[in-house]
């Protein structure tokens, strides 16, 4: 079969002369003997694999299936390996296959046909784990659009030439020279490390979460430390995998450090702030705080530049981790300690004034929120007033008088229930008004 394609583009014509080897391949395949008992040997491979791949589905679902009511780590691992189940047709398909090849190859001193089949059955397994067993999303893609485009090319044995053409083409940026398939490499290889990387730390954080007996400031600064490792080592496998030399890094690391030293040097003075306030464990997630600024809330979360509070009335305030170290920073709950509260009241001039601390302390320490320690409520004299007698009532709490808590607010109707039913006057505002002279009189 010739055809004259030297007017076509140079596309179509190496796209003939590739359909024209296919074909003469599969005529030589047709006409030969030792193609058709390869062929054989291929379909005698895949009925083996399903009957093998039956018999050891049932068998592995029994023997590795842990009980539905199990969440330990061991079960959860089992489960696992269940999932990869679908597998087993098409990995025992080239497993027998492999082995067929190599007798053929001992027979014919030939097994073009055989190795082919052996590459379908890879393609089929890569296929099956990404759309049967992959279940991430990231994962999923990276599957999808690179790892079954390369398990097909392998299959129909044009990776390697591809390979081969993409590690001759280079690319430089200045001293640093790579091949496009160390970038390739590294762009998959990067997807796959990082995505590893954020499991492995949001593994490890849960981990770190849970010992409640360490601080939690302590378990914020392990937690960072393990983030900063893991993706540390992550970029230098990946780098290692696209073949750059580290110390071709050095011109780039004595920019950064430049950076650092001048123009970066708030950044990196607050994350140093931040490492010690991790370590010191002054202030921490769960604090409420109030700077010298007049910044107020508590810290929802504590950042390598900054610490974020949240205020009563939902608005997030941005401190920088700076702030914390360099100005005077009032921690209201630090290591759960109790605040105290106090709640003033005024009594009539007509009261027995050494009745009233027993009524309002009996009264205070029925709420459910108020301490009996550090110290019990507590009811003090304050003073003589210009209506009434002042008083006022001392209480100790876990927690803030604000936002969904209103200890005072509860006080305070405490109180005013316990003066009324005791009979205890509450003053108003009296006032006394004279007149110097005559009086004014009214005309009717």
């Amino acid at each position: 079969m010739e055809f004259d394609l030297s007017s076509q583009p140079e596309i179509v014509q190496r796209a003939a002369e590739y359909a024209l080897i296919g074909w003469d391949l599969a005529k030589s395949w047709a006409l030969s003997p030792a193609a058709w008992s390869q062929f054989a040997l291929l379909v005698l491979a895949y009925l083996l694999a399903i009957v093998v791949a039956r018999r050891l589905r049932g068998l592995l679902t029994r023997v590795i299936a842990p009980a539905e009511d199990a969440d330990t780590i061991i079960a959860q691992a089992r489960r696992t390996i269940l999932l990869g189940l679908p597998l087993l047709l098409p990995l025992l398909a080239y497993l027998f296959t492999a082995i067929g090849e190599s007798v053929v190859r001992s027979v014919f001193d030939s097994g073009a046909v055989i190795a082919f089949g052996k590459r379908l059955f890879m393609f089929l397994a890569v296929r099956t784990l990404v759309r049967e067993i992959i279940t991430d999303p990231f994962l999923k893609l990276l599957g999808r659009y690179v790892l079954v485009p390369v398990a097909a090319l392998y299959a129909v044995g044009l990776l390697d030439p591809l390979v081969a053409k993409l590690n001759e083409m280079t690319v430089s940026l200045r001293n640093i020279s790579f091949s496009v398939m160390s970038l390739v490499r590294g762009v998959i290889a990067g997807g796959v490390l990082f995505w590893l990387g954020g499991w492995s730390n949001r593994q490890t954080a849960q981990f770190i979460e849970n010992q409640k007996d360490m601080r939690p400031s302590l378990r914020q600064l392990m937690a960072k430390v393990i983030e900063f490792t893991i993706f540390g080592v992550a970029f230098l496998l990946l780098l290692n995998i696209m073949g750059i030399n580290l110390s071709a890094l050095a011109v780039i690391g004595g920019a950064i450090g430049v950076g650092l030293g001048f123009g970066l040097q708030k950044i990196a003075s607050n994350f140093i702030s931040g490492v010690i306030l991790l370590i010191e464990g002054q202030a921490t997630v769960g604090d409420f705080v109030e700077l010298d600024g007049g910044e107020a809330g508590q810290i929802v979360k504590m950042t390598a530049r900054a610490a974020i509070l949240e205020t009563f009335d939902g608005r997030w305030i941005v401190v920088p981790n700076e702030d914390f170290i360099t100005t005077r920073v009032v921690n209201y709950s630090d290591s759960g300690s109790a605040n105290r509260y106090e709640a003033p009241f005024s009594v009539s001039y007509d009261t027995d004034i050494n009745k009233v601390p027993p009524i309002i302390e009996a009264a205070v320490a029925t709420h459910p929120d108020v301490l009996d320690a550090p110290y019990p409520p507590d009811c003090e004299l304050r003073g003589f007033g210009d209506s009434g007698i002042d008083f006022a009532v001392e209480f100790w709490v876990n927690g803030l008088d604000d936002g969904p808590n209103k200890y005072t607010s509860d006080v305070l109707f405490l109180v005013w229930n316990a003066l009324k039913d005791n009979g205890i006057e509450i003053p108003y505002p009296h006032r006394v008004v004279e007149f110097k002279g005559e009086m004014p009189q009214v005309q009717e």
